[in-house]
């Protein structure tokens, strides 16, 4: 398993609020399965740009790609380009999570007592919870020590949870939602009630759903009167531009918003359209929220590796995803040179022999740990499914890298290392994690809490020099 970071576990360890270390439990499974004699775990190799596709093709029979979604989703909208205090959730999380690629986002959480997440999603509830929640709390946690500093000196007392659509098209869950509503001393603002469905479509919902609106229309567990911060969720809301304040050039002010309103006969549809609500006068209505920070949260981006088109590989850009089987195997589409006139859609579809894909970058950004695991169950059963094939006699049987000529080494790493060498590559191994592993749970022993992330690649390395 090649891996950009030292040390594995990637959105589990980055992604996972810290606030939520059951959902880290997973880790045990993983770190059975690291156990097995037939498992190498290569850290702080990013393929494709550091080492090149065809050093390890030759070694191995196939290559699956489980690499995630690297970019965020943008709003394009005036402002967004700003490099203080507009940010993106996967930077923040990032970065209280004590990703080494954000250590130094430094985001000004004392410009103001405003923020705006625009998404309404559960990191979009993640982003909310944190600035919200109490610093002593959070010190329990394996949160980044730089990212308590700046939250302990913070002055955000109002989060706005802003989407374009309504309650029932919102992609929150209801346990981050009652986490966020129960959170002390802080209050949630009544959701008027055109916005929620009525008790007779209630009725009907699915449990999970109508527990979930009944959770919205029930309201704010803490009485505002004695809240010293407050969240809301706003809705039919679509972000326009950002606007900073006229004394101070460089503290952001406010955000401007144009109201949406349902394109579709049913709003409480789960795919119901929205389009720009107009005034009589033919102007799109507008709406100015407060705001010294302001975060999107509107999903992730998978992006292509340095040298897929040497693999073969035609990256789904428009989808973000590798073209595949929907069963793991990576596909390819040809087409004659001279047919100008069958569309894409309708040719020939192969796969790529020995080349694999699970996770976002299979079907894309969406779904928690447990359905990504699901996901790369399958994929696995395809490669065992083509191994099998491969060893068949019949005239049909599955190839894999290097068939053609002759089959790979079967060096695996042994057959990479060389290269990685001489490229000055400085490869961490599973026992050089297990060490950096120890050195930071000691770290967080002394403050407390469960480990002390490094935050820097380097700091990791010296623990194994």
């Amino acid at each position: 398993m090649y891996e950009q970071l030292p040390v594995p576990f990637g959105l589990v360890r980055y992604g996972v609020a810290p606030d939520h270390p059951e959902v880290k439990n997973c880790e045990e499974k993983f770190t059975e399965v690291a156990t097995s004699s037939r498992f190498n775990f290569i850290g702080n190799i990013a393929v494709g740009s550091q080492l090149p596709f065809s050093t390890l093709k030759p070694h191995y029979d196939a290559i699956l790609f489980a690499y995630g979604a690297a970019k965020d989703r943008e709003l394009g909208i005036p402002g967004e380009d700003a490099k203080k205090n507009v940010l993106s959730a996967r930077a923040f999380v990032g970065w209280y999570n004590g990703l080494p690629e954000y250590r130094d986002l430094a985001p000004d959480l004392t410009a103001g007592e405003h923020a705006v997440v625009v998404g309404q999603g559960n990191v979009a509830l993640d982003v909310a919870r944190i600035l919200l929640s109490d610093v002593d709390a959070l010190r329990k946690t394996d949160i980044s020590e730089h990212a308590l500093e700046e939250l302990s000196r913070s002055k955000i007392k109002r989060v706005r949870v802003v989407g374009r659509r309504g309650p029932m098209q919102a992609a929150f869950t209801i346990k981050e939602i009652r986490e966020l509503i129960q959170l002390p001393s802080v209050s949630f603002d009544t959701i008027p009630k055109d916005f929620l469905p009525p008790e007779d479509i209630v009725a009907a919902l699915p449990r999970a759903q109508k527990r979930l609106i009944q959770l919205l229309a029930k309201g704010s567990a803490t009485d505002p009167s004695s809240a010293s911060k407050s969240w809301s969720l706003d809705f039919l809301l679509s972000p326009h531009s950002l606007h900073w304040s006229p004394m101070f050039p460089y503290r952001l002010s406010h955000a401007k918003f144009i109201r949406n309103e349902f394109s579709s006969p049913d709003p409480f549809a789960p795919d119901a359209k929205v389009q720009q609500h107009f005034l009589t006068s033919g102007n799109p209505a507008q709406v100015n929220i407060p705001c010294n920070v302001f975060f999107r949260s509107i999903g992730y981006k998978s992006l292509p590796l340095p040298g897929f088109e040497g693999l073969g590989i035609e990256f789904d850009g428009r989808r973000g995803i590798i073209p595949n089987d929907g069963f793991g195997r990576v596909t390819s589409t040809t087409r004659a040179a001279e047919d100008t006139t069958t569309p894409l859609d309708q040719t020939h579809i192969s796969h790529l022999p020995g080349l694999y894909c699970a996770g976002w970058v299979k079907r894309g950004p969406t779904g928690v740990i447990a359905s990504t695991m699901m996901d790369a169950f399958g994929t696995a059963d395809s490669i065992v499914a083509d191994w099998e094939a491969s060893k068949s006699s019949s005239e049909a049987k599955i190839s894999f890298l290097n068939s053609t000529s002759g089959g790979s080494t079967g060096l695996g790493w042994e057959g990479v290392r060389t290269e990685a060498m001489q490229r000055g590559l400085q490869p961490t191994s599973w026992e050089d994690w297990q060490r950096i592993d120890s050195v930071e749970k000691e770290r967080g022993k002394a403050k407390g809490k469960p480990r002390e992330k490094f935050g820097r690649v380097e700091e990791m390395l010296d623990v194994i020099r």
